[in-house]
């Protein structure tokens, strides 16, 4: 499927700021499952944009803006092709001796320990152990996590934010796509199984809108991606914009300035299907 992306972010600021430091990570990636046609950011005030590629190989765009403003606009625009592979079946594919190589194997060493959002606490082994009881195979294994965090936790917008933990979530058991995501890496990571965090989009019928899900890696199949908000395997409705061990590696837009909190933000997401 081909798809048209526009992702529009406002700031306005209750008295000017300055010394604005900012990188932007809304370039959907190249990959096989993906062909990005063309991508155009926009910033006002206009800036110098400088392009690089980070650790986990996702595109960040950095800007400088020293003069006082009061107003900040940054517009992605992207059109994609996705072609994703068809599901694998729920049967044993990947037997857990497999998975002793993959450390070594597409630089799966970071996605098997903690990060900055992930730990993988004695609970969380715990239940990880519970909800595959019985089960030798990691890929099935993969699956049956993904259908525990979708009846463990509750969506409930709003009810967490950016910077929760995985550890919040086993108490609280409710949480956005965001929450999900980082606690069935956890599970899978306690069970030694390769997981990274995706960030990108989602188109439904109902909504458009930025989304968060994961990926393991299966020897022999590469990385995978599982929706646990959604219960599914990833799709030609995914857009993938970049990955890495957890949210911290690849939130939409980071930086900092100079000047008031007292600021509002306004954001926009439009996916359009191109036939």
């Amino acid at each position: 499927m081909k798809w048209e992306v526009l992702h529009r972010t406002r700031y306005n600021y209750a008295t000017p700021v300055r010394d604005s430091f900012n990188d932007v990570r809304l370039q959907p990636m190249p990959i096989p499952e993906q062909t990005v046609e063309s991508y155009l950011l926009k910033v006002i005030p206009a800036v110098r944009l400088t392009h690089s590629k980070d650790f986990y190989s996702n595109w960040i765009q950095h800007f400088e803006i020293s003069e006082p403003h009061s107003h900040l606009l940054i517009e992605a625009s992207s059109r994609v092709s996705t072609h994703w592979p068809a599901p694998l079946p729920d049967a044993p594919l990947c037997p857990f001796e497999l998975m002793q190589g993959a450390p070594n194997i597409e630089r799966c060493f970071d996605y098997l320990l903690d990060s900055r959002f992930i730990e993988q606490s004695p609970t969380a082994w715990k239940l990880a152990l519970d909800a595959t009881v019985g089960i030798e195979d990691a890929w099935q294994c993969a699956l049956a996590l993904m259908r525990f965090v979708n009846g463990f936790l509750k969506y409930e917008s709003f009810s967490t934010h950016v910077h929760t933990h995985m550890t919040e979530l086993l108490t609280d058991r409710r949480g956005v796509c965001q929450d999900f995501a980082h606690l069935m890496i956890g599970l899978c990571r306690a069970l030694k199984i390769p997981a990274r965090y995706v960030s990108g989009y989602l188109a439904t019928e109902a909504a458009s809108a930025t989304h968060a899900w994961m990926e393991v890696f299966v020897p022999g199949h590469g990385w995978r991606g599982l929706d646990p908000t959604h219960n599914c395997q990833v799709g030609e409705t995914y857009i993938k914009i970049g990955n890495g061990r957890d949210y911290g590696d690849v939130p939409p837009i980071s930086g900092n300035y100079r000047g008031t909190r007292d600021r509002q933000m306004q954001v926009e997401v439009r996916i359009t299907p191109v036939h």
